[in-house]
């Protein structure tokens, strides 16, 4: 038998797919799982063998929305950066929004970036993939149908961020989309009824002082979205849900059959109005984080299934631009390398979310969401795959991290767990 023979013992394995929690041996053939069984005991004798507590191997994240500061920001984030950040945190794949300068709305750009992409996969084998949304508008007009199906070609998909006054072409859009069935992505936090406010309107936002954004801006959108979608029957994909309401109309959708799924940002998961009293920046978000009520019934979404998938929302700012005043600091936050540790911590250990439930949001249904197949356990190669350490604990600076930007409410704070990169898994492994 040729090859390199690695042998897992007794590793616990989460397979999102089969909704299995299990723990068995795995043999690697020249990064390739070739076994899983309770007790692998006939392989070569120059096998490597690595006893492996507290370390999962499951199916590789996708983070179904993330922000490249490349092309017209790098000082932020390059597409390097990004990518290196999201291997790091275990997502081996990242849809970027199309939020750049210029913004990625035409062939050309597209093209470019894919190119760059490519390029770094090549110099770097191990590099996550990144995948870049195109809009469905230019400016206030849809787009032709022969342009949105030329792009189809070179995009994961087509979002927008939608306004009240946006319905209309939303729902030509729709129109037009149907035919080429690729996902459609929606964000309806930014619209006339926000009264330009900083967090979530309510006694919080009294009490700190900040301009309040009602709770009904993004429901009131949602409803009207919803309405659309099951007039239209185009499958819709919701972005950012922060409400209990959201979560309700959602649910109701659901079960009449309206064609959609949704999902919540990891931000969302884990603060409320409350965690905002010390005013740091790092906390303003958009949608803003929703009060206590809000907090518990996102949770209770994942869970159940009603939100499909948690979004990272990745978005680095340099440091200048986010040490600032809250109400100036521009929304968003790091996440792509904190993530999973935290939301494993934060949920699974507290045992509001399963192992499993939490690997399903975060590998399995954004896939799904992406039309995309989904990841098996079995015969993968290791590029598809993740191994995860539950109980190593680091510090996140600069020196730990990959992204070229600092904004996380973590920062020089400690956190444990942390993603173990393949090709370096078994000298860890052995040092530890």
């Amino acid at each position: 038998m040729n090859g390199e023979f690695i042998l897992l013992q007794q590793i616990r394995i989460i397979d999102p797919t089969q909704s299995r929690d299990f723990v068995a041996d795995v043999l690697v053939v020249d990064g390739c799982i070739q076994a899983i069984e309770a007790q692998i005991t006939n392989y070569p004798n120059d096998t490597q063998i690595v006893q492996s507590n507290d370390i999962i191997l499951s199916t590789g994240l996708l983070d179904l929305y993330s922000y490249s500061g490349e092309p017209g920001y790098e000082a932020r984030e390059t597409l390097y950066s990004l990518a290196a950040s999201a291997t790091a945190g275990g997502f081996t794949e990242v849809a970027v929004l199309p939020d750049t300068i210029p913004p990625i709305d035409n062939l050309e750009i597209l093209s470019s970036l894919q190119q760059k992409v490519s390029h770094l996969k090549n110099t770097y084998n191990s590099l996550s993939q990144l995948h870049f949304w195109t809009t469905f508008t230019t400016g206030k007009e849809a787009r032709h149908l022969s342009e949105l199906a030329e792009l189809s070609n070179y995009t994961i998909g087509f979002t927008q961020q939608l306004s009240f006054t946006d319905l209309p072409l939303f729902k030509q859009a729709l129109e037009y989309l149907q035919p080429l069935q690729k996902p459609i992505a929606v964000d309806v936090s930014q619209n006339q009824l926000t009264n330009n406010g900083f967090m979530r309107e309510g006694s919080e936002s009294i009490r700190y002082g900040l301009v309040g954004n009602p709770g009904y801006s993004e429901t009131a959108a949602i409803a009207a979205m919803i309405e659309i979608v099951a007039s239209i029957g185009t499958p819709v994909h919701i972005m950012r849900v922060s409400t209990a309401r959201g979560v309700e109309l959602i649910a109701d959708a659901k079960r009449r059959g309206v064609p959609l799924t949704a999902s919540t940002t990891w931000m969302h998961l884990l603060f409320s109005t409350q965690d905002q009293k010390t005013y740091n920046p790092n906390l303003r978000l958009e949608p803003p984080l929703g009060n206590l009520n809000d907090l518990k019934a996102l949770q209770q979404g994942v869970k159940s299934g009603i939100i499909d998938a948690i979004a990272i929302d990745h978005h680095s700012y340099t440091y200048e631009e986010k040490t600032v005043p809250f109400a100036l600091a521009p929304p968003g936050a790091i996440g792509l390398e904190l993530a999973l540790p935290i939301l494993w911590q934060k949920l699974v250990t507290t045992n509001i979310l399963s192992p499993i439930e939490l690997w399903q949001a975060l590998s399995l249904k954004p896939r799904l969401c992406l039309q995309q197949p989904p990841l098996q356990i079995n015969n993968s190669h290791s590029s598809n795959l993740i191994l995860f350490n539950t109980k190593k604990t680091w510090l996140v600076n600069s020196q730990n991290i990959n992204s070229l930007g600092a904004n996380t409410p973590w920062w020089n704070r400690e956190i444990t767990g942390k993603v173990i990169p393949w090709e370096t898994f078994i000298e860890r492994m052995n040092y530890e």
